[in-house]
């Protein structure tokens, strides 16, 4: 996969995250459906910290303050925050990297797209379900990363 295409992936599962996050009722963030079933704001966590993890693959980059939970919000901008970091590294160009293209593909990439179907399932859960939307006809594009940006 080229960088064009990674970042695509990327805009892609920030338009999916945001499908599934904008407009959710105030108490879905820390529902809690069941023992060991991780709360939204824990499953978004973890989202941010899969994208911080390619980040290291590429440079040094700390993944220490990715393992802490922070509120909604903060959440949600970490999320869209590192996957703009992650976007510029692949913007400028090719890094060393710890790991194959393959290997974020069918590792963190995969997992995190996952989590998007999990965060979209919750929200029917939340009596709050995202409108239906044929994704082949989404306007994403690389390097839209961000809500609403052009």
């Amino acid at each position: 996969m080229d960088n064009q295409m990674f970042r695509h992936f990327l805009a892609a599962l920030s338009y999916r995250t945001t499908k599934a996050i904008k407009g959710a009722p105030d108490h879905y963030p820390s529902m809690n459906i069941g023992k060991e079933v991780r709360q939204p704001v824990e499953i978004l966590n973890h989202m941010t910290f899969l994208m911080a993890y390619v980040i290291s693959c590429y440079k040094e980059y700390s993944l220490d303050e990715f393992r802490n939970l922070h509120s909604w919000n903060s959440e949600v901008e970490r999320f869209y925050d590192t996957l703009e970091q992650l976007d510029q590294v692949l913007e400028e160009g090719t890094l060393p990297m710890k790991r194959t293209v393959q290997q974020l593909l069918h590792g963190p990439l995969a997992d995190a797209m996952t989590h998007v179907g999990q965060l979209t399932l919750l929200r029917r859960l939340a009596d709050s379900p995202v409108e239906y939307e044929n994704y082949m006809n989404a306007e994403i594009h690389a390097g839209q990363i961000r809500p609403n940006q052009k």
